[in-house]
């Protein structure tokens, strides 16, 4: 768990801003592996909210729980906008959430490349009847715990960004 007291903060508001407009929120997570559901759901009243997570460390577990084609995986790598996309896109399919958000990056301290260096990290927001939107941050590498850390804190911003008020319309068009 994460012990970041801005982070709860936030993580509060949603929790406030989600239920007063009725609306459920799965996660799809990979680097940050609950991280994001573990700090929506330290919240009292967040199962009002918090429809389900899921945990999708794996590429196997990525195309059985939520529907990530096995080929996107194989064309782009797990760590990528495609990926990042369907992963928030069956989230939304696989539950009865109406906004998912998806974590999928590089937290090392290995498995970096040149392409894809340790703290890279591909977002996605699905939000029902808008198009899926994605967000890649580059962390540079302050170390795993960091860039988990900072990839909740991204994951926030997203959620944040939805318009709760206006059906499936985010707030803002770029992230």
């Amino acid at each position: 768990m994460i012990e970041d007291a801005a982070l709860l903060a936030r993580a509060e508001a949603l929790v406030r801003a989600y239920a007063a407009a009725g609306k459920c929120i799965a996660t799809a997570e990979s680097c940050t592996g609950g991280l994001v559901a573990g700090l929506l759901t330290a919240v009292p009243g967040s199962s009002a909210v918090v429809e389900r997570g899921f945990v999708t460390y794996s590429n196997e577990a990525k195309a059985e729980s939520i529907g990530v084609p096995m080929d996107l995986i194989a064309a782009h790598g797990a760590v990528s906008e495609p990926v990042a996309r369907a992963m928030a896109e069956g989230a939304l399919a696989a539950s009865h959430a109406d906004v998912a958000v998806s974590v999928t990056g590089i937290a090392g301290p290995g498995g970096g490349s040149d392409a894809k260096p340790v703290g890279l990290v591909h977002f996605g927001l699905a939000v029902k009847d808008s198009p899926t939107r994605h967000a890649e941050r580059r962390f540079s590498d302050p170390g795993r715990a960091e860039i988990r850390r900072l990839s909740v804190a991204e994951a926030l911003t997203l959620l944040e960004s939805v318009d709760l008020h206006r059906p499936g319309s985010p707030s803002g068009e770029a992230i």
